[in-house]
């Protein structure tokens, strides 16, 4: 069976009624194909007059009187991801740090509230950063990571979840869509099993925030971290958010006590008091010029809808998977209700491949051992965009060309 022509690709995307969503971002080379947006999205066009007007008005006018307003904007910018992002109510997410200190003052936070139980649950397989803090909290603390192994196209079986929380377990730490090959978590599977062990789970949600719904509330999820540079597009170094749910702010105090965090903040009082509400997660100064960069971007994600979004999505990945080229191997789940945003091809030449293609132009990105991350935003990629990388792919696979590249590592993958 052949693959679907390029008409096929443009007739897809004069039916799509998210083509009008690609104009609202800053697109300078036409014939540059961008599938690395689970990685960085692209600059909304909104944002550079936005930060511009922060910048010089708010700050090169307004000066300190400004803080009025920026005092609240990882809170107000919170709530609105909750609304619209991640299906929690307001109250129960802010932005913040990294995600990597998110999780660990959460994380720090529930091991500090929970002493009696010794063990946290890992996937082996998962995003390092997340496995290294763990690794870390627990080394400090004298406990047990429990790591559990997962396949790597497939991920995490939900029954492995289930043998190893028991009662002695106080954490578990998850991403909802693995890193490397999309696969995603039942969240609302393992925050039910976690919940009758008596343990907190801590979901990842930097694969899928801004591409699928989720549903924190409705799934009965603990605790959660994330990004904003991927699927939300709010720029390199971008603050993360955090979640958690409003009936555990009370018994989680977390590690980093700093004056963002503490109750009646200008009071300057000698002892710290954690705010009662999700402020008590905060630490320092936000950093306000990139908070002002999420605001723009999180406006094209409210006007397009998570769903529609997710329906793009969905068809942009079944594309990609209908114009596989041979020698190229699927390390994704084939269905789609069990994959996120990117799709990922397995082979052995896959980082020469991947710079072999971005000298053909067209960004992917390349993740160890031998895969080609192929990531679709459904925001701004288009059918033909799929199609014409595939496309130089094949061409590419055919002619070999790739291996006048060396095979040395790079710094940035």
């Amino acid at each position: 069976m052949g693959h679907p022509p390029r008409r096929t690709a443009e007739e897809l995307d004069a039916a799509d009624p998210l083509a009008w969503a690609r104009d609202r971002f800053v697109v300078t080379d036409p014939d540059l194909v961008y599938l690395d947006g689970n990685s960085l999205g692209r600059l909304p066009a909104a944002t550079p007059d936005f930060v511009d007007a922060v910048v010089r008005n708010q700050w090169g006018t307004g000066l300190v009187r400004t803080w009025h307003t920026w005092i609240d904007w990882a809170a107000s910018l919170g709530d609105r991801l909750a609304e619209h992002v991640l299906g929690a109510r307001p109250g129960e997410v802010v932005l913040s740090d990294s995600t990597s200190v998110n999780l660990y003052k959460l994380a720090a936070a529930v091991l500090a509230a929970t002493p009696d139980r010794r063990t946290i649950v890992v996937d082996a397989g998962d995003f390092p950063t997340d496995r290294y803090i763990v690794q870390g909290l627990a080394a400090e603390r004298g406990l047990t990571v429990r790591a559990l192994a997962s396949d790597i196209d497939t991920g995490l079986s939900l029954n492995s979840v289930a043998a190893a929380v028991d009662d002695d377990v106080a954490l578990v730490v998850l991403s909802h869509a693995s890193y490397r090959s999309g696969a995603l978590n039942d969240m609302a599977a393992v925050n039910s099993l976690a919940r009758k062990a008596g343990a907190v789970v801590l979901w990842d949600l930097s694969h899928t925030a801004g591409v699928l719904p989720v549903h924190l509330n409705a799934s009965g999820a603990d605790l959660a971290i994330g990004c904003t540079y991927k699927y939300l597009n709010s720029g390199p170094g971008a603050p993360a958010f955090l979640y958690a749910r409003a009936d555990l702010h009370p018994a989680l105090r977390q590690p980093i006590w700093g004056w963002f965090g503490q109750r009646d903040q200008f009071r300057m009082g000698p002892d710290y008091d954690p705010a009662g509400g999700i402020g008590r997660f905060l630490v320092g100064t936000p950093p306000v010029l990139s908070l002002a960069a999420v605001d723009p971007a999180l406006s094209v994600i409210e006007e397009a809808g998570v769903a529609r979004i997710r329906d793009k999505s969905v068809r942009l990945g079944e594309f990609v998977l209908d114009l596989v080229p041979p020698g190229m191997r699927v390390a994704s789940p084939v269905a789609s209700d069990r994959r996120g945003g990117h799709v990922t091809l397995e082979h052995p030449d896959a980082w020469r491949i991947c710079r072999a293609l971005a000298g053909a132009g067209v960004i992917c990105d390349y993740r160890e051992p031998d895969r080609l991350r192929v990531g679709p935003a459904p925001l701004y990629t288009r059918f033909v965009d799929v199609w014409d990388a595939m496309d130089r792919l094949r061409d590419l696979l055919a002619s070999r060309s790739y291996e006048q590249l060396d095979d040395a590592p790079g710094r940035v993958t």
